[in-house]
């Protein structure tokens, strides 16, 4: 995972705020994207609510998928959605939960089936 400031190439992108620091926060959903073999970036995203900064995030995104992250609270974002209706609005610190969020948000891209949360 990388921090990027520019669209090179096809990824979902993680938007974040100036103050947060994703590396140690939420290393596990990262995995889970990796393990999928989707290639994910990090990008400033200076936007207040979580679920407008996922959207954001989702416009961004070469794959239309886009994540934010606040706390324990992770949002993963389409597209082709409406803004203000995430895919996944989940709550969690668990390890296991996160990894499946971040397969599932690849598998958006993938079009195969979700694993269950």
């Amino acid at each position: 995972m990388e921090i990027i400031n520019s669209d090179d190439r096809p990824s979902i992108v993680v938007g974040i705020t100036s103050q947060q620091d994703p590396k140690n926060t939420i290393q596990p959903l990262f995995n889970g994207i990796e393990e999928e073999q989707i290639p994910v970036v990090i990008k400033p995203i200076d936007v207040d609510n979580i679920v407008s900064r996922a959207y954001q995030a989702s416009l961004s995104s070469r794959l239309s998928v886009g994540i934010a992250f606040e706390n324990d609270r992770i949002v993963v974002h389409y597209k082709n959605l409406q803004e203000s209706e995430p895919l996944f609005d989940k709550s969690s610190s668990d390890d296991v939960q996160l990894r499946k969020l971040g397969a599932n948000a690849a598998r958006l891209v993938k079009g195969i089936p979700f694993k269950k949360l």
